[in-house]
Parts: C-alpha cells; structure tokens; sequence
C-alpha cells in the first residue's frame, strides 16, 4: 500500500507546495555541498535566463529555478551505474549529475563545445559518462524510456537503479500507467520521481487532476509511494535513499511525488499571467529552497565568509560558462551527418 506524510497546513496566499519537513541528519559538510550544488543550479539558470533574452539561446527553453532540492538531493543518494532520465526541464537534473557547466551552457547556444556538440540544445542534451540519458520533449516519453532503463538493469543484473522524473502535467499521460503496470509486474529496479510544481503549463494541479495526491496514483499497480517537501533538500535525499533501496532490493518500483514550485513561467515564452505576484513572492519568502538551507547552515554555525567565498566561486563558474558559450564555435555543417547511424561490422 501507498503511505502518506502528514501535509502541512497552507499557510498566506501561495498554494500548498510541500509536506511537513522532516528534521534532516546531513553534516556540516554534506551541507556545504548541498548549498554550493543548488545555488550553482539557480545561477547557472539565472544567467541562461539573460542568454535566451540577449538572442544567444534559441528554441524551447525550460529553466528550474525554485526545485533545486530536487536534483540534488536525489543526486547526493545516486551510486555509480544507476541512470537518470527526465523531461524537458533538465538543466539542472545535468549540473547535479556532474555535466560540466561550460558543455551544458554552450549546448544552450548551439556551439561544438556543448555536451551533444551543439546538436541537442535545451531540450535534448545527452551524457552516459554522467548517467544522465536525456532531456526529452515529447511529454511524458522519458517515463517509458526509464522503465526500459530499469528492464535492462534487471536483464543485466548490474545492481543499478533507474531515476525516471517527470512533471505532474506528465503524471496523466497514458504511457505513465502502461510503465507502471509492466514496472511492478516485473519487479523493476526504478524510482519514479514526480517533481509537481502545481502547474502543467498554465493548468493548475486542481483544474486537471481528479486526484491531486499524485505518489496515490501508483496503488492500483501495488506501487508504494510518498509525498515529499521538494523544498527540503535533506527530505528529499532521505526519501530517496528510501525509494532507491526499495528499487535496488529487487523489490519493484517506488513513487516519490516531490512537490515543489517553479518561480518562472513554463518557459522562457511564458509570462505565467496564470498565478498572481503574491503566490510566487510568498512560496519565495516562505518555502524557497536555498534560503531553507541556509537556516540549517546558520545552526551548523556556518560563517557569512564562507557562505560568500562559494558565492563568489560559483558566480566565476557560472561566468566562465556564459562566456565559452559565447565564444565557441558553431558546429560544422558536416556534423549534421554524425551519430545519425551506427557503423556496423557485417
């Protein structure tokens, strides 16, 4: 049976975006670390934000400020061979899985120096050698592809695991449940991460799901699963390392339904004229995830200092990227006729 965590009382105008945070147990260093990930993760999106306004990034742009915690929580449980997948949202889940900041920074603009050499841009960006199999913009896609991901690490009997994130606009798609279905019936070792920002585009939650309580949706397959505070970094890390043991053990797939909340539109196109001012400035000033972490680093008696010296490093990678983006150069024309076909020994 699924279980729950007690939901914690809405509290000002901004909806409800996450459970009752538990009371983490990360050292002061584990602290450190998680600090310097998200805000790496928030500047790095803050300055892709200004790229895409300057020209510099064209097409679909998704940033993923405002759900941190997530990919870096669950990147702090993650052990080598286990896979990530996700959706269209995925600048992040890359920098906490390890792609260097410069690669990911120029694929956004369409350069040879970028991780799929220019190739995959914003949406589609690629990296084995980080266990990160994509970005993916058909809604929804990844989630099969995961499952696939986990069969394989069953067939090959590799002790993996298989992160499969989604959104909570993706949660209704059908090929969800048609995962779930075979996941469960054949014991597969993956972890289904819903990261419900409480709005599939310009839907809210309410307005396009029966049953809001998404982690629920697994009962009917005997899939357990949690409500988690995806604000709460240490909350997600523990509940990860939960649903990865569970997945590893070979006891069948797990569903962590993170709820969070994204601070910008949909995508670098949408003005989010759907969510009035006040909900998103009162989610910042109350639940915002580098701010929480910084109250937990006050109490582990870490200094201003060296709060402002990762500050000041993370500010320098981040303009070290923006600037290699800028200058990289553009793929060749010949390289629109690589990686199209495996060659093949007859």
């Amino acid at each position: 049976m699924a279980r729950a965590t007690k939901a914690s009382t809405k509290t000002g105008k901004g909806p409800d975006t996450g459970v009752k945070a538990r009371s983490g147990g990360a050292g002061r260093e584990q602290l450190l670390k998680y600090y310097r990930d998200m805000l790496l993760i928030r500047r790095f999106e803050e300055r892709a934000g200004q790229l895409y306004g300057m020209g510099l990034i064209g097409g679909f742009c998704h940033l993923y400020i405002g759900q941190e915690a997530i990919a870096v929580g669950m990147e702090s449980i993650r052990k080598p061979g286990d896979q990530i997948i996700t959706g269209y949202r995925d600048h992040g889940h890359m920098l906490a899985a390890g792609m260097e900041s410069r690669e990911v920074m120029a694929e956004l603009t369409g350069r040879a120096g970028g991780s799929s050499k220019g190739k995959g841009g914003s949406m589609h960006m690629f990296s084995t050698e980080a266990g990160f199999y994509g970005g993916h913009g058909i809604v929804g896609a990844q989630v099969s592809l995961g499952t696939g991901l986990a069969l394989a690490n069953k067939y090959q009997d590799n002790g993996n695991v298989a992160f499969a994130y989604f959104g909570d606009g993706a949660a209704n798609q059908g090929q969800v449940y048609e995962s779930f279905n075979m996941a469960q019936l054949w014991k597969l070792p993956v972890v289904y991460l819903i990261e419900n920002n409480q709005y599939a585009m310009g839907t809210s939650l309410e307005r396009a799901a029966s049953e809001t309580h998404l982690f629920k949706r697994g009962v009917s397959f005997r899939i357990p699963g949690e409500e988690v505070d995806g604000m709460d970094v240490e909350a997600v890390a523990e509940a990860g390392a939960r649903a990865a043991e569970h997945a590893r053990s070979g006891e069948g797939p797990y569903i962590l339904e993170m709820k969070t909340y994204r601070y910008r539109g949909h995508s670098m196109s949408d003005p989010a004229k759907y969510r009035t001012k006040e909900e998103v400035d009162e989610v910042k000033k109350t639940r915002d995830p580098i701010d929480h972490l910084r109250e937990k680093l006050d109490v582990a008696k870490v200094t201003e200092d060296e709060l402002k010296a990762i500050d000041a490093e993370v500010k320098k990678i981040v303009a070290d990227a923006a600037e290699f983006a800028r200058t990289s150069p553009e793929p060749q024309p010949a390289e629109l006729y690589t990686d199209v076909y495996l060659e093949a020994a007859e």
